[in-house]
């Protein structure tokens, strides 16, 4: 269970610029990547939403800076409401959300409600190497419309979780925040979600 039920409440508690930050890039496209769980919270999803959007998507990361204990700013996304991503997701078509979840093998879960791009992102991500597929576990479906990856315009976004197992191969050191390396991994990654988004 989460410790907040929405962003208001955490702002009660927590500091921004002490306990997490805010990043945002914004762009004309009308794709935005966000990584609502980023940082201390669900480590590494900074580093892919921030590469698949590069320099043509919107880009946003709530990011969880504490010294450590960062699970506690975890907001489900049918809660998220933070008023930045919120403005960006209304004002963009599709939105992609990055999370992180525990599992140790490497392996991709598709949720949310756009189903053609979800088919996509499978069938570019397994093509490439990595084994994705479209979620049917409770909890990482995606299909709440207050998901903050369906509140785009369409309705219809894109949520990617990514096992922790996948995301320790993509950095030379998952839990060294500041000076983790990307791996070859992670490009071939990025560059397959870019791909599927073109």
């Amino acid at each position: 269970m989460d410790k907040y039920k929405n962003y208001y409440d955490l702002k009660q508690h927590e500091r921004e610029g002490k306990d997490y930050v805010i990043l945002l890039r914004e762009n004309t496209s009308r794709i935005a990547v966000i990584a609502p769980h980023g940082g201390g919270i669900e480590p590494g999803t900074v580093d892919i939403a921030d590469g698949v959007a590069g320099s043509e998507h919107s880009f946003y990361a709530f990011k969880g800076i504490k010294k450590k204990g960062n699970a506690v700013l975890h907001i489900t996304s049918n809660k998220f409401d933070e008023p930045k991503v919120v403005r960006i997701a209304e004002n963009t078509d599709v939105v992609v959300s990055i999370h992180g979840y525990h599992g140790k093998y490497e392996m991709v879960f598709i949720g949310g409600k756009n189903h053609d791009l979800k088919e996509k992102i499978k069938y570019m991500l397994n093509k490439a190497g990595f084994h994705a597929e479209i979620s049917t576990k409770p909890g990482l479906r995606g299909q709440h419309p207050e998901n903050i990856c369906n509140r785009c315009r369409s309705c219809e976004g894109v949520q990617l979780e990514i096992s922790r197992g996948l995301r320790e191969k993509m950095f030379d050191n998952l839990n060294r925040r500041s000076w983790r390396k990307k791996t070859s991994l992670y490009y071939i990654f990025v560059y397959t979600l870019r791909e599927a988004l073109r």
